[in-house]
């Protein structure tokens, strides 16, 4: 995720001498990407890449943490500012002035303070001016509290006009399905169940919880007691409403990556500082804090020798301590074995040995760690994997002057039959299906270029996706391919030729399905082996698929090798007229087996009904005489006759 930090901003927690660039360079090298820095009205403005599981530094007090940890390995001295707190308020389990009933599976730490007589009004400057550099539009000091604590922490936080919750009662629970509810932004919301939701005291939805608050409990320019909100919720919930409902807030950003609970007090005590000074409200003295399931510091055991082989470099014991040390981990060493407790904000994207390894060789610096080419051969990619084969069947089809092209794998429901898996949660009608065949992306692919008068072909090798009963689909590799402006014989003899090239014999037979018209679709296969189909659409587009698995199970990567014969072959064309409709290749097929001295046959020439035939004869011992090819070739009419009432 991508962050926005002014450096004024960040040196309230920084000590250093370190200029900007200096803490995106190094900081870089061993921590968050700073993919940026501009210089706006003063201040320099950090654009910062924070990977999902470092949410702990996705505000500006967690990233000086990670920035005062860095800035030494580079012989700059730093020392980290902690936030200044007045608040001294009492946590505890019940308050007066709300009644709460929370399920806490689904927020596992519920906070919250009533801040009374609040005086609503615009933002002192300086609040504007962060809150503007980070991209925000400062609204009022309500408002903008909320929104400066989110970013300085890391923490959401929210706010309810405490006179609009009915009977100052809180029921958080799972919403049912069809509840309605409508956002802060306006929008109605249908829920679908399940989503974290807050009612009141009559019954109604005043928040979706995580997600955006509800307009029915929103603070106005009338509000005059505020309930100051920060919980901690469980993550699954809220990136399921979010995906579902299509609606991101930077909260729910962050509540859905696993924030740690004791953030919670941090971000509370420091909200009601700010309410105290910025809207001259009384706060309670106590804070009601839900918290059945307190966060525990674990620990991960590991010792010298694991570390050493794993960085291929021996750093003291000393440096490991210093490391772990600066990034907030407590260490304990006995002999050579390592016992390192992880501080809870931590706790989610640490709990193995080699999680702790990591962190220490980002710290020591991976270019600090040499580089070692690799000694001896370089191994040749396995003949046989399914990577070789797929780029030989995709180097043969450009070798045809086929085009590869990439298509999605979610799909219309047009695009798919009735066996196909549905999405439970879309992105729209035009994803709903995960495909189970390729070729009607083709058609599409077709149709997209209508102005394309010169002939082309078009292929895919991609998975399709088929339903398998109480698991998971069946992830099948296909080869499909489409012609367009290109006649079938011209379409079957490229197919033909992919299948020579790939040494595999087939056969070709007609056989009709719901996708062909009738008598528009053959089958290939290769002994027993099904292979796929070539035919032509209702659309007029030739077409063929293949099991790619199938045609790798009987490819030859050598052809079988033959000796040149001895003696001359005898060639003469045979033109005959044959009835509308025979099958060509039962034909050529008949020929071909009817003498041993028939050696090979091609179709050369087709003028209406008259199709030429070239036919190849001879004998692996003598020199053929004109004599023996007439028997062979009268013969070979009188089948011709009697089988597909051909004349000459």
């Amino acid at each position: 995720m991508d962050i926005i930090i002014p450096d004024n901003w960040l040196r309230d927690f920084l000590k250093t001498k370190a200029t900007p660039r200096e803490i995106a360079k190094y900081v870089s090298l061993c921590g968050p990407s700073f993919e940026k820095i501009e210089k706006k009205s003063g201040d320099y403005i950090y654009h910062i890449e924070i990977t999902t599981n470092r949410i702990d530094s996705a505000g500006v007090y967690g990233l000086a943490k990670e920035i005062n940890a860095i800035l030494p390995r580079f012989k700059i001295k730093s020392s980290l500012i902690l936030p200044r707190l007045i608040s001294n308020q009492q946590f505890t389990q019940k308050v007066s002035y709300l009644e709460t009933t929370v399920d806490s599976s689904l927020c596992l730490r519920f906070t919250a303070i009533l801040i009374r007589n609040v005086q609503i009004k615009a933002s002192p400057m300086w609040i504007k001016k962060r809150l503007e550099r980070v991209g925000l539009r400062p609204i009022n000091n309500v408002v903008d509290i909320s929104n400066y604590v989110m970013h300085e922490l890391g923490q959401p936080v929210h706010t309810f006009d405490y006179d609009k919750i009915a009977n100052a009662k809180m029921i958080l629970r799972k919403s049912k399905k069809g509840e309605e509810l409508i956002t802060l932004d306006g929008q109605k919301h249908i829920l679908l169940g399940n989503d974290i939701v807050i009612e009141d005291g009559n019954k109604k939805l005043i928040d979706l919880c995580g997600i955006m608050g509800g307009k029915n409990s929103e603070v106005d320019k009338n509000t005059k007691n505020v309930l100051l909100f920060v919980q901690t919720y469980n993550p699954a919930h809220i990136r399921k409403t979010s995906m579902a409902l299509a609606t991101r807030s930077e909260a729910a950003g962050l509540f859905e990556k696993n924030l740690d609970p004791e953030l919670v007090t941090l971000a509370i005590r420091k909200g009601v500082d700010l309410f105290t000074e910025l809207t001259g409200g009384k706060a309670e003295k106590q804070i009601l804090d839900i918290y059945p399931k307190k966060s525990k510091a674990k620990s991960i055991k590991l010792n010298k020798l694991f570390i050493d082989n794993r960085l291929g470099v021996n750093i003291p014991k000393s440096e490991i301590n210093n490391i772990l040390q600066s990034l907030g981990f407590k260490t304990s060493w006995s002999k050579d074995n390592l016992r390192v407790t992880i501080p809870t904000f931590r706790a989610h994207d640490m709990s193995i040995a080699e999680d702790v390894v990591e962190e220490i060789a980002r710290l020591y610096g991976y270019h600090n760690i040499k580089g070692q080419l690799m000694t001896g051969k370089i191994p040749d990619s396995p003949y046989h994997s399914p990577f070789h084969f797929e780029k030989q069947v995709k180097k043969i089809l450009k070798s045809l002057n086929a085009i590869e092209i990439y298509t999605l794998s979610l799909v219309p429901k047009s695009f798919v039959d009735n066996k196909a898996l549905k999405l439970k949660n879309p992105l729209g009608l035009n994803s709903e299906y995960l495909r189970n065949s390729l070729m009607p992306s083709l058609v599409q692919a077709v149709k997209q270029n209508p102005g394309e008068t010169e002939s082309f072909h078009l292929f895919e090798i991609a998975n399709v996706y088929l339903p398998k009963k109480n698991d998971l689909p069946v992830e099948k590799m296909m080869l499909a391919g489409i012609f367009s402006n290109i006649d079938f014989r011209t379409a079957k003899g490229i197919v033909e030729s992919l299948l020579e090239s790939l040494n595999i014999k087939t056969e070709m037979k007609a056989k009709d399905n719901g996708k062909f018209p009738p008598s528009q679709r053959l089958v290939i296969s290769s002994g027993n082996q099904k292979l796929g189909q070539l035919g032509i659409l209702k659309e007029g587009q030739t077409c063929y698929d293949f099991d790619v698995e199938a045609l790798q199970k009987v490819h030859k990567p050598l052809k079988t090798f033959k000796p040149i014969p001895k003696y001359p072959t005898q060639i003469e064309d045979i033109t005959l007229t044959l009835p509308e409709r025979t099958r060509v290749g039962e034909v050529l097929h008949s020929i071909e087996s009817l003498d041993k001295l028939i050696v090979k046959t091609e179709l050369t020439d087709v003028f209406n009904d008259a199709h030429t035939f070239r036919v190849w004869y001879q004998h692996s011992d003598k020199t053929l005489t004109d004599e023996d090819v007439k028997t062979v070739r009268l013969q070979l009419i009188k089948v011709l006759k009697k089988k597909f009432g051909a004349s000459f």
